[in-house]
């Protein structure tokens, strides 16, 4: 990994996790830590309608914050950036330069969920390198022992690479073990062909295939990682019900972004979405390499 952790804060409870984790990540993977708070001039006159005054209220709270989170790390090498201009922009661009941008979320839920809001969604599925967020009061959910990092993998070896290799770094960063996730179904009766019920029949069966097909995407990172403990676990169903029926075990989890654009924004895969929106632990999203 290369870049910085980079954090987006804002004051609010979960921003102050978000930091504290990427504190902590930082590190564990000895590398720099940089702090951004986006804001935007507002004229009301409740504020002021000083520029000057507003920008000085955002550097004392973004000072204060990262004196809070990071005071205990001797040697963390730290930066903090209060920025001015349209928030989503300014997390998009301080993630491009990023290892990774990790970024707070409010809760369980279709109402309280993050991703909800613009600015999350936006973020996350304009981003081009990986983002993790982090509930409100989590606090070191990634130091319960033995836990583990669980990561989605679908398709064939090189369709879910980033988020493996992603997964693979932080469990060798933390000693910890990876449970690599792949679950299937069974397709309609029309999608059956000649060639796909030959691989079956190959495999010996649904389950066999989808064994084998997991063991090859993950063979290239075992030998990366040698040290890295992995459990391999098919499940037949949806994906994302298979993923969170495991989150309990997760200190992280993992998972790819198939974001697409839509007449009314940006949107990011069903799983991706569900994980987000239900896992009590931290989630990265992982765009394609």
């Amino acid at each position: 990994m290369t870049g910085p952790i980079t954090a987006g804060v804002d004051g609010t409870e979960e921003s102050l996790a978000a930091l504290g984790w990427a504190a902590r990540e930082a590190v564990r993977r000895g590398r720099p830590l940089r702090v951004v708070q986006a804001w935007e001039y507002a004229s009301h006159e409740a504020l002021g309608g000083d520029r000057d005054a507003q920008a000085g209220w955002v550097r004392e709270a973004l000072a204060e914050a990262v004196s809070t989170a990071t005071g205990r790390y001797a040697g963390l090498e730290v930066t903090a950036d209060a920025v001015e201009g349209p928030v989503v922009d300014t997390l998009v661009g301080a993630a491009a330069d990023a290892g990774m941008l990790v970024l707070g979320s409010r809760g369980h839920g279709a109402v309280l969920g993050f991703l909800l809001g613009s600015v999350g969604q936006q973020v996350i599925a304009g981003a081009a390198r990986p983002v993790v967020l982090v509930r409100a009061g989590d606090k070191a959910s990634d130091e319960v022992a033995g836990h583990e990092i669980v990561v989605g993998q679908d398709g064939g070896v090189e369709d879910s690479a980033a988020a493996l290799g992603f997964a693979f770094e932080t469990a060798a960063a933390r000693g910890a073990a990876v449970r690599a996730v792949r679950a299937w179904t069974l397709p309609p009766v029309f999608a059956y062909s000649p060639g796909s019920m030959r691989l079956l029949d190959d495999a010996g069966g649904p389950e066999p295939f989808e064994r084998k097909a997991l063991a090859e995407a993950l063979r290239p990172w075992r030998e990366r990682f040698p040290d890295v403990h992995v459990v391999e676990h098919v499940e037949m169903g949806s994906a994302g019900q298979v993923l969170l029926s495991v989150a309990r075990r997760a200190q992280l989890m993992v998972v790819g972004r198939r974001a697409r654009r839509t007449a009314v924004g940006a949107r990011i895969g069903s799983v991706a979405h569900g994980v987000l929106h239900h896992a009590g632990c931290p989630v990265a999203v992982i765009p394609p390499a």
